[in-house]
């Protein structure tokens, strides 16, 4: 059968956890990589004190369970602090995606940014246009996520010096670099939900960019809530109390083959197939091909088949994926609760494409009795 969690950790689980420390006088001092340094202590970045460093002498324990409170659950459904006067909606898809303009999000009072975890969670993806994330000073950007939950530091990425909690994508698109990723692919979409094998995984999401290239280096995002309506009545129901496995493990070993930071141990937990919006009370299906790796109780060939179809499923939904362009001042906001998403490596002209992620934990995932629709008159 395919091996649920407690099998995983007893095979590959350290017995213990290294607390955060800090060097004693005589050792040797831990190993930084500074993408400055790289770049010969001068830069191109718009944002240099955002250019990512790897602190190999950075380590953090296990992270403790939480009470998540969802803010969306009081909001205004009205959004009269959120969406005022001047402000712009238009959706990108029906099902999926919104772009916001005419409004500032650091700017929002609490009543805004309830307003805007209800909306998050209704239209599953959002970009708002224009904004001040990038020019603020990076403890503010971090206490206005902070609002959503708590903060999640990634265990094994660059960060801003001194700010852990933020999470760098960071990256060149020359032609010789994409050429490295086709030998061995046929494209570069990678779909995944942001650290889904955290016990608990993020909710409400930001991404705000720094540098991005005239054209590429979009982003796009399936609504899994949609991709679960789609399925049949009969294999809903079937899905309804099946767990998955999902899996850090993989992406610490990439790390450390690569001479990467691991700054916390990998963890993996089982988690509904089917997950239920706090909020919504929608039902969504909660697996991705970035760190599912196995449904519990299946036998192997058993679990591949279904997980295959269902990662391929979400993957060639084009009607109920939406697709994010880039621009200076953009904060794409998502619920990594019901969506995943990939970046696209699609960029040959060597310019920097470079974006600070906040990331607040929201609540274990849960899952709700089935429940078949009423036919419809």
């Amino acid at each position: 059968m395919a091996p649920s969690v407690a099998q995983i950790q007893e095979a590959d689980t350290p017995a213990t956890f290294p607390a955060k420390s800090i060097p004693l006088v005589g050792e040797t001092a831990p190993k930084v990589r500074r993408q400055i340094d790289e770049e010969g202590g001068h830069t191109t970045a718009k944002y240099p004190h955002y250019l990512p460093v790897w602190n190999h002498g950075e380590k953090y324990p296990p992270l403790e369970p939480f009470t998540h409170a969802d803010h969306g659950k009081d909001a205004d459904p009205e959004f009269k602090d959120l969406l005022g006067q001047g402000t712009r909606i238009q959706k990108l898809t029906p099902s999926i995606g919104s772009e916001v303009t005419g409004v500032q999000l650091s700017k929002l009072n609490a009543a805004g940014k309830d307003q805007l975890a209800l909306l998050i969670a209704q239209r599953k993806v959002v970009a708002f246009r224009d904004q001040d994330f990038a020019d603020l000073p990076i403890k503010e950007a971090l206490e206005f996520g902070g609002y959503f939950g708590r903060h999640h530091i990634h265990p094994a990425s660059g960060n801003p010096d001194g700010y852990p909690e933020i999470h760098l994508v960071h990256r060149y698109g020359s032609s010789s670099e994409l050429e490295a990723i086709y030998r061995d692919r046929n494209t570069t979409v990678t779909w995944h939900s942001d650290v889904s094998y955290e016990a608990q995984p993020p909710g409400t999401t930001f991404l705000y960019i720094l540098d991005s290239p005239d054209v590429g280096g979009d982003t796009v995002f399936a609504n899994q809530v949609e991709a679960y309506n789609r399925l049949s009545p009969v294999l809903q129901e079937r899905l309804h109390g099946l767990k998955a496995v999902h899996s850090g493990f993989e992406q610490v070993d990439f790390s450390k083959s690569r001479g990467g930071v691991v700054r916390r141990e990998p963890v993996a937990h089982e988690h509904p197939l089917v997950r239920t919006h706090p909020v919504t009370g929608e039902k969504a299906l909660f697996v991705n091909s970035g760190f599912t790796r196995s449904i519990v109780g299946l036998k192997k060939e058993e679990s591949d088949a279904l997980l295959t179809f269902l990662l391929n499923h979400v993957a060639r939904g084009l009607d109920y994926q939406a697709r994010v362009r880039w621009a200076p001042g953009t904060v794409v906001v998502w619920d990594n609760r019901v969506t995943s998403h990939s970046a696209l490596l699609d960029w040959t002209t060597g310019e920097r494409r470079h974006l600070a992620r906040i990331t607040p934990q929201a609540e274990r995932p849960f899952e709700t009795p089935y429940a078949a629709e009423s036919p419809k008159v």
